[in-house]
């Protein structure tokens, strides 16, 4: 059973039952993502800290957030997201609650931990259940709207935090976090309909199928290290490049990246909506993800070259082009048989963040091969350095992608007249399964 076949309910059904409920999982994880940057001088205020100490607190949320991909992966695809969900948001929640309480490093950090480790499912089970409920085509669009939520979840752990601070502590604050978190995953156990949910075999062969799979390695192949360096760049390192580059004051650089923030928000939303555009007019969203990673990547060639009148501007193209690679999640949804769907996702999951710890270090690495100034600032030619690698890493995915689709075309072009003949209509399109390998067994959501 799949997708749109396997669930009779209307669109508002399905947005109010499946979308929303889950969808506020995934918008809770991206606030309690960013909320100690926020937080930093009312934790620093309370408990003494060293910076060291303050940067494990962060880095252990991430390698719990990280370990956990696998196995709730597998848990997706063996009791499905619903019943996955209740239990990882309750021990979410302990571990918000237990951050509330705690006086000291240690305990702070393995609180820290509990909440990476339940939010580490929020958005894999979302586009799992979203996968289930919804025809191939919306796919696009739909986790387009997921990742938008989500960029409002990382800007409500901004301004609306620190306004919330005007009316209670940092502990107040995490109090009502593990209040909402254990009602979200109330509301997704009692609102979210059973789903179907494939009875497999839990064996580390099946974890590995997902890579062997020959779709899953041209999408990553394609995709991932933009996802990464999208990822790596953004989170940390495009802040510092405006600051020391182009001079700009903070207040300056706090407003450039707010701004960048709502372009993933609008951006996400746009290019779900392009991909679903065009395919309707039977062009296939890697098509659409190898155009966008072309600009993405020439927005990072501009970067290089240091430009500081054009800091501003490309500083927000790259945060809008960048989430084209957002396109990955909703392509291998697309492309995987039902019962690998969670796996895939979270083995997916697990390389992007891999991924982007490596950026962001083996960017630090590189700006670190030349002296600080006296203003304490990475010298121009250290960027050029950072992102000219950067950039370079990413054209051998890009070259690959496009002699394989020249190789499929052939010099008569019959790969486009085969696609067309695939899509004899637009109904067809949207309610077709993609893969046949979708069809089969399945048992309920428990």
């Amino acid at each position: 059973m799949h997708g749109a076949g396997a669930f009779s309910r209307s669109g508002v059904a399905v947005f109010c039952l499946v979308f929303l409920p889950f969808a506020l999982g995934h918008y809770l994880s991206c606030l309690l993502r960013g909320v100690n940057a926020v937080l930093t001088a009312e934790l620093l205020g309370a408990i003494a800290l060293t910076p060291a100490q303050l940067g494990l607190l962060t880095s252990a949320f991430f390698l719990a957030f990280a370990l956990v991909q696998l196995p709730v992966g597998m848990a997706l695809d063996r009791y499905g997201p619903r019943t996955v969900q209740l239990w990882l948001l309750a021990l979410a929640a302990m571990g918000v609650w237990l951050f509330s309480r705690g006086h000291s490093f240690a305990e702070l950090m393995w609180a820290r931990a509990l909440m990476g480790a339940g939010l580490g499912g929020c958005f894999m089970a979302a586009v799992k259940a979203i996968s289930c409920a919804i025809a191939p085509a919306r796919l696009p669009s739909v986790h387009g709207y997921l990742i938008a939520v989500g960029g409002l979840g990382a800007a409500t752990a901004t301004m609306p935090v620190k306004l919330a601070l005007h009316y209670t502590d940092w502990r107040g604050v995490f109090l009502g976090l593990a209040l909402a978190a254990l009602a979200i995953g109330l509301l997704i156990r009692l609102l979210s309909p059973a789903m179907p949910a494939p009875v497999v075999t839990m064996s580390k062969v099946s974890v590995w199928s997902v890579y062997r799979d020959p779709a899953f390695r041209r999408t990553i192949a394609l995709i991932l290290l933009p996802h990464t360096v999208f990822f790596g760049v953004q989170g940390l390192w495009i802040g510092r490049w405006l600051a020391d580059v182009g001079g700009l004051s903070d207040d300056n650089v706090a407003y450039l990246l707010y701004l960048g923030m709502a372009a993933v928000i609008f951006g996400a939303i746009g290019m779900g909506m392009l991909t679903e555009w065009a395919g309707r007019h039977a062009i296939e969203p890697m098509q659409v993800a190898g155009a966008g990673i072309v600009l993405f990547v020439a927005v990072q060639v501009a970067m290089a070259c240091n430009v500081v009148p054009s800091l501003p501007l490309l500083s927000v193209l790259f945060t809008l082009l960048g989430t084209v690679t957002g396109l990955e999640y909703a392509i291998v949804a697309q492309s995987m048989p039902a019962s690998l769907t969670g796996r895939a996702a979270t083995f997916l999951n697990l390389l992007i963040f891999t991924g982007a710890f490596l950026v962001q270090a083996g960017f630090g690495l590189i700006l670190g091969c030349w002296p600080l100034n006296s203003q304490q600032q990475y010298p121009p030619q250290a960027y050029q350095a950072a992102f000219g690698v950067l950039a370079a890493l990413q054209l051998p995915g890009l070259a690959m992608f496009f002699i394989h689709r020249c190789r499929r075309a052939g010099p008569s072009g019959k790969m486009t007249a085969c696609t067309a003949a695939m899509i004899n209509s637009k109904e067809d399109y949207e309610t077709r399964s993609l893969w046949t390998s979708r069809q089969g067994k399945t048992g309920p959501d428990r």
